[in-house]
């Protein structure tokens, strides 16, 4: 996915939630809501965390140098991991404590047609930031479920906003039930459990974040499928009679490194081996783009006083 696709996710999420944030504190201060607190402590997280997100995206778009020859696009997976702990430590541990706070000493709620009001609009202005964020992963990714092609994704700038929007939707249904439970019933105590019921939201979807930029962090291969085309790409030359080794990293959402160990026709000289180097280069490049960085290591039998050639492009 380009990064003009990932900042408009992330700048429309960042609209959306900025004025959320402040149109939830100012009715949790009016109303004396704890899911409300909740909410817009969550709110505020995700407005911080987009704002990481694009300081990920200008670091990571910083050229190569001597000391990061592959580039800075690794960047994008650090930032997007402080993201999920974000979630984790100021979004999901703060509202369970203020739940558990307000269940052991209730306060009465005032006026909670405010908290109505506001969750109404909160829950029309997440779902526009969310309907963003899918329509960006699923131009690029449109096969299966929408959970697979957020496992699948290799943008955080794009599943990480997509699971925040969803976990701030689900957890607005919370607070609306438990707003709506604890003026009925005159129960206090349904508040404070929704705010704790937002708490473990969050909590479970910063592991599942946490997780997945881990996995990216760590030097996650290509998808299956591209994997798989690269060594029918190989294998299908002529000259080539196996393909020894096929490996995958990724060095950003949009670039990938590929070294592969060729096995060549024992007929071939140095000059030929470099002609073929050259031309399965130029062929994995135009089916892949997304493979920046490609090393090819032709391997042949040596034979009397010759050693095996190496090429590389």
């Amino acid at each position: 996915m380009a990064a003009k696709g990932s900042k408009a996710v992330i700048y429309a999420a960042l609209a959306a939630n900025l004025g959320i944030a402040v149109a939830k504190f100012a009715a949790a201060a009016w109303t004396g809501s704890s899911a409300m607190l909740s909410e817009a402590v969550h709110s505020l997280v995700d407005t911080a965390n987009q704002g990481l997100l694009l300081l990920g995206l200008k670091r990571a778009a910083r050229p190569a140098d001597v000391d990061h020859p592959f580039g800075h696009g690794m960047e994008v997976y650090f930032w997007a991991f402080v993201v999920a702990l974000l979630i984790f430590a100021l979004g999901g541990a703060v509202s369970i404590h203020q739940g558990w706070r307000k269940l052991w000493a209730p306060e009465e709620m005032h006026d909670p047609w405010i908290n109505f009001a506001v969750l109404g609009v909160s829950i029309a202005l997440e779902a526009y930031s969310f309907s963003v964020a899918l329509k960006e992963l699923r131009a690029v990714d449109a096969k299966g479920t929408t959970f697979a092609a957020i496992r699948r994704s290799k943008d955080p700038n794009v599943f990480a906003v997509l699971c925040e929007d969803a976990a701030a939707l689900v957890g607005l249904v919370i607070a609306l039930v438990g707003v709506g439970l604890a003026y009925l019933l005159e129960a206090p105590a349904f508040d404070a459990l929704a705010s704790i019921a937002i708490g473990v939201l969050l909590v479970l979807v910063a592991i599942f974040l946490a997780r997945e930029t881990l996995s990216l962090i760590t030097g996650e291969s290509a998808s299956p499928e591209v994997r798989a085309d690269v060594r029918r790409i190989l294998g299908a030359d002529a000259r080539v009679v196996s393909v020894q080794e096929a490996l995958t990293m990724h060095l950003g959402p949009t670039e990938v490194l590929l070294a592969a160990s060729l096995d060549l026709r024992d007929d071939l000289d140095g000059a030929a081996a470099e002609v073929a180097v050259r031309e399965l280069t130029a062929a994995i490049e135009a089916a892949h783009p997304e493979i920046t960085r490609i090393f090819l290591r032709p391997i042949q039998t040596p034979a009397a006083g010759r050693t095996p050639q190496l090429a590389t492009a």
